[in-house]
C-alpha cells in the first residue's frame, strides 16, 4: 500500500495555503461524460469557498440540468488536496456538488460516495488499482508523437520508452511527490502508447488520483510539445487503450483482505467469487459506463491489430491468469476487470464495480466454472457465453432498461446518463463519414 503524503495538521484550506505557499486552488468536479470542470480560486478566497462551495451553472456541463435550475456549488474535499508538481503554487481539490442544500445525485463523485457508504454500513471497503493507458501524439492528434516508434510488436520497447523519458519521468516523479507509490512505467502494445502504474488504495482515493493523473499527463505532455490522449482507439490498426481495474474488498478498518483465502480456488474466498459474479452478471448492463464512447466499441470488437492481438474482451467470461477473458485472476486476493477503457469516468467506473459486486454478494451469485481456454482462438468451444454489446447504442439501451442499474444508481441518474449518451449517439449518427461517401456516393 502506498504511503500517503504527510497528513495536514488541519483541514482548514486557508491555513494550508499559508503553510505551503499555495497561491491558487483549482476546485474541480467531473461531469457525467468524464470531463473535469474547475474554477481557479485565489488563496485569499478559499475560506469562503470551503464553507459554501464554488458556484457553477449546471446546464453548462454534462449533468442533465437546465438553465432554469439554481446554481450548484462545488464543495471541496480537503482530503483530496494535491499540489501540482509542475506548478507548486497551485493546488487541486476534488469537490462534491450540492444544489438547494442537497447533494446532486447524478454527480459522479457523489454517486460513488453513496455506494461507498452502503458498503461501509455492511462492514466493507473496496480497494482498487487502475492501469492507465494513453497515447502520446502530435499536437493535432493526427499521428504518433514519436516518428521512430514503428515496431510491429512495440510492447516494452526500451528505446521507444527512453525517447519519451522526460515526459514519463516528470509524470512519475509527480506521482511519487504526491505519495501515490508509483512502481513501474512501460511502453505498451501500440506504437506511441504507454502505461503508468501506482499503488492501489480505497476506491475514492483511486478515483480522485485517476482524475488528477489524466490532468497531469495531459499538462506535462503539452509542456513537451506532445498530446496525451485517453481515447480508447485512436488508430484502427493499433491496440486500444484500456483501464484495467484490480479489485479487492477489505474489512471496514482496512486491516484484512476479505477476498484472500489460502484454501480457496486460486486463493479467492467465497465472498470474492460472489462479488466477481455480480460484476460478470451485470457487465452488459454496465458496459455504457465501462466503455462510454462511440470509439470504445472499436476497441472491444476489433479485429487483430498490428501486434497480433487486441488484448480486449468481447465476451463475458473469467479465467485464471489468462488475459483473453473479461475477468482475470492473476493471484490470490484480487481479480482484474479488463473491460474498462481509458475513456471511463473514474468515479462512475468505480461506482459500477462496487454496485455490481455488492449485488452479487446480496444475491449470493455464483460465477460458474472458469474457462481455462484462449478466448481469442477457441471461443467457439465456449458454449452459452454472453457477448458484450457491439455498439454504444446497444450498451445505452441495456443500461437504460436494466432494473439493476435503476436500483443501484437511482432511476433519475440512469435516465439522465442515458439521455445525454443517446444525444451523443444521435450526433454521431448524423455525421457524414468518408466511408459513406466512398461506398454509397454512386449507389
Amino acid at each position: 500500500m502506498a504511503k500517503a503524503p504527510k497528513a495536514e495538521k488541519t483541514s482548514d484550506l486557508a491555513a494550508i495555503a499559508r503553510e505551503r505557499g499555495i497561491a491558487y486552488f483549482l476546485i474541480a468536479y467531473v461531469d457525467l461524460f468524464g470531463a473535469t470542470r474547475a474554477k481557479l480560486v485565489p488563496a485569499s478566497a478559499i475560506g469562503g469557498m470551503q464553507k459554501a462551495g464554488a458556484g457553477f451553472a449546471g446546464f453548462a456541463t454534462h449533468l442533465d440540468l437546465s438553465p432554469a435550475d439554481a446554481d450548484m456549488f462545488a464543495v471541496p474535499d480537503p482530503a483530496s488536496l494535491m499540489v501540482l508538481p509542475w506548478k507548486k503554487e497551485v493546488a487541486w481539490l476534488a469537490a462534491d456538488l450540492w444544489m438547494g442544500g442537497a447533494p446532486v445525485p447524478q454527480a459522479p463523485r457523489v454517486l460513488l460516495k453513496r455506494l461507498i457508504a452502503e458498503a461501509a454500513a455492511k462492514g466493507w471497503r473496496m480497494r482498487t488499482g487502475v492501469e492507465c493507458e494513453f497515447f502520446l501524439l502530435s499536437p493535432d492528434g493526427s499521428a504518433i508523437g514519436d516518428t521512430g516508434d514503428q515496431a510491429d510488436k512495440p510492447c516494452y520497447d526500451q528505446q521507444a520508452l527512453m525517447r519519451r523519458f522526460d515526459i514519463i519521468r516528470t509524470i512519475c516523479d509527480g506521482m511519487a511527490e504526491l505519495g501515490w507509490g508509483p512502481y513501474q512505467n512501460d511502453h505498451e502494445d501500440a506504437n506511441g502508447q504507454f502505461e503508468m502504474n501506482w499503488e492501489y488504495d480505497d476506491a475514492l482515493v483511486t478515483a480522485d488520483r485517476h482524475v488528477f493523473f489524466k490532468f497531469m499527463a495531459r499538462s506535462i505532455a503539452e509542456a513537451h510539445g506532445q498530446r496525451a490522449t485517453f481515447m480508447p482507439k485512436p488508430f484502427p490498426h493499433l491496440t486500444g487503450s484500456g483501464c484495467h481495474a484490480h479489485v479487492s474488498l477489505w474489512d471496514k478498518a482496512g486491516a484484512r483482505n476479505l477476498f484472500e483465502d489460502a484454501g480457496g480456488e486460486l486463493g479467492l474466498s467465497p465472498l470474492a467469487y460472489q462479488f466477481m459474479a455480480g460484476v460478470l452478471h451485470h457487465a452488459g448492463d454496465l458496459c455504457a459506463l465501462f466503455a462510454p464512447t462511440v470509439n470504445s466499441y472499436k476497441r472491444l470488437n476489433a479485429p487483430n491489430t498490428r501486434s497480433g492481438a487486441t488484448w480486449s474482451p468481447n465476451t463475458i467470461t473469467y479465467g485464471g491468469n489468462n488475459r483473453t477473458h473479461m475477468v482475470r485472476i492473476p493471484e490470490a486476493g484480487r481479480f482484474e476487470l479488463r473491460l474498462m477503457d481509458a475513456a471511463v469516468n473514474p468515479y462512475l467506473g468505480q461506482a459500477a464495480i462496487l454496485a455490481a459486486g455488492l449485488e452479487g454478494i446480496a444475491a449470493g451469485r455464483d460465477p460458474g466454472r472458469r474457462l481455462d481456454i484462449d478466448m481469442y482462438r477457441d471461443s467457439h468451444k465456449a458454449k452459452g457465453v454472453r457477448r458484450l454489446p457491439l455498439y454504444l447504442l446497444d450498451a445505452i439501451r441495456l443500461f437504460e432498461k436494466s432494473a439493476f442499474t435503476r436500483a443501484a444508481f437511482g432511476a433519475d441518474v440512469v435516465a439522465s446518463y442515458a439521455k445525454l449518451k443517446m444525444a451523443e449517439w444521435d450526433d454521431f449518427s448524423r455525421t457524414m463519414s468518408e466511408w459513406e461517401r466512398r461506398n454509397t456516393l454512386d449507389a
